[in-house]
């Protein structure tokens, strides 16, 4: 990776720092972004022209207007021209299955039951294996960072190898071992579910700090109140969240206050699931009541519009939710659903969706969708300490959006134009953790051609096994 110097007089005398209300001490930077807005997203806070962004250590030492952070004259770093470009926080997806590109556009236009079990189910049971997932895993890890997408919530099977693959490309994660009570890959008896997420979150806590494990339970109707509780008290043990598929569709719902007596919400929170460490994906079919105990407890939510309509799952109430100060998300879902990982589609569709659903063009509106896709994905993942907003201290988890195209001209609100006309081929360099990810769109630490190779490779054995 190229660094370069460059002297940079300020009227500051013999390499002095500058004592402005941004002046970095005496830490010297390694990474300098200039030129761009700088949309913080720090609450209240406005849009910054011709910012500049310091970053020292993987964390951000310095943010402001060029000419109130100042840096040594002659200072050694690599430099991220953000000139006609967006500055921003990388946006966090909360809900995929990075693995599931393999399975992409292989069983379209079917509803979810005949989906998952008739196609899904028995191709992940053929195909996946710990080789297959680790592909599969960085194709998606390649696909959120050309997207922007710089922390991700995955739950499948083969976790190791996904967490493998985001150390690979450089991704944040919580990456989550798949429980269910059923054979699954990697898993062929379900009694020793529990056994090996626990072995999973053992192997991996304190790996990285960037990659954080934990467990997903597919369901409550495809887990057993057992293992549902022993997942919850594995996850409580060591401070991790619980990610968990809740009310997708009518059918589950219907099925569960069949077997249960009551709704899914009020069901987990008699096995005691419901808390702030509980992350529920797609919540399409959640009444006023199940919405309100949610947000009582601290329940999360990480809503998935494009895959709840592609399957034909519903809508989400998600204006309700975020008007009773629930805490949600934007997530992706994975690419057999979507079927790409882009948060900037994301972002558009979630806003319109929601409009139409109200009947509201006042709706979820830009700022608010934009706030989902960054402060609120780091809310749901417990994160929002570290990460989601630019901010002096917190970690440098930053992309730049160029805005050098038709599409994008002319700016009047660069928050509208980031949710409205943006998409994630927009993104031109990605931050993480203070390593620049992709520089003007250009890969920096996996090779691209190799791993979509790799993929291709395998979707023929899937392609010619007929599971098309």
């Amino acid at each position: 990776m190229e660094v370069r110097s460059r002297d940079l007089d300020f009227g500051v005398r013999n390499g002095e720092l500058g004592m402005g209300k941004n002046a970095i001490g005496r830490q010297m930077p390694d990474l300098l972004i200039e030129g761009g807005v700088a949309i913080t997203m720090v609450n209240g806070e406005a849009p910054i022209p011709k910012a500049r962004v310091l970053v020292s250590n993987g964390r951000i030492i310095g943010i402001g207007k060029v000419e109130e952070v100042r840096i040594p004259l002659d200072g050694q770093f690599e430099i991220i021209d953000a000139h006609d470009a967006i500055i921003m926080p990388g946006l966090i997806n909360v809900h995929t299955h990075a693995a599931m590109t393999l399975f992409r556009g292989m069983a379209d236009d079917l509803p979810l039951k005949q989906w998952l079990l008739k196609k899904i189910f028995p191709a992940e049971a053929k195909f996946l294996t710990p080789e297959t997932v680790y592909w599969g895993a960085l194709l998606g890890c390649l696909e959120m960072i050309a997207s922007g997408t710089t922390c991700f919530a995955d739950g499948y099977f083969f976790q190791d190898q996904t967490i493998r693959a985001a150390h690979a490309a450089g991704l944040r994660g919580l990456i989550a071992q798949g429980v269910i009570d059923f054979p699954a890959p990697g898993i062929p008896d379900p009694r020793e579910n529990i056994r090996i997420a626990k072995e999973f979150i053992e192997r991996w806590l304190g790996f990285s700090d960037r990659v954080i494990p934990g467990i997903f339970c597919h369901s409550p109707l495809t887990c057993s109140g057992q293992t549902l509780r022993n997942a919850w008290e594995i996850s409580k043990e060591h401070q991790l969240p619980l990610q968990i598929h809740l009310s997708e569709t009518v059918e589950e719902v219907n099925e569960i206050i069949k077997r249960y007596g009551t709704r899914p919400v009020p069901y987990l929170d008699r096995l005691g699931l419901v808390d702030g460490s509980l992350i529920a994906a797609h919540g399409v079919h959640l009444d006023s009541s199940e919405m309100a105990r949610l947000k009582e407890k601290g329940a999360k939510i990480a809503h998935v519009p494009e895959s709840n309509m592609k399957l034909g799952s519903g809508v989400a109430e998600i204006s309700q939710m975020i008007e009773i100060g629930l805490t949600v998300g934007l997530g992706t879902d994975g690419c057999s659903s979507n079927n790409n990982l882009d948060l900037f589609c994301e972002m558009d569709t979630a806003t319109k969706l929601a409009k139409v659903f109200d009947r509201n063009p006042m709706s979820l509106n830009a700022g608010v969708t934009l706030r989902m896709a960054t402060v609120g994905g780091a809310a749901v993942l417990g994160l929002e300490k570290e990460i989601g907003t630019l901010e002096q201290g917190k970690r440098a988890d930053i992309i730049v959006v160029d805005l050098k195209s038709p599409h994008l001209c002319p700016v009047y609100d660069p928050v509208s134009a980031l949710v409205y006309s943006a998409n994630g081929g927009d993104v031109k360099d990605v931050i993480v953790n203070g390593r620049v990810l992709m520089k003007d769109k250009e890969f920096m630490t996996v090779d691209a051609d190799e791993v979509m190779g790799k993929v291709r490779e395998i979707s023929q054995r899937i392609g010619g096994a007929g599971s098309r």
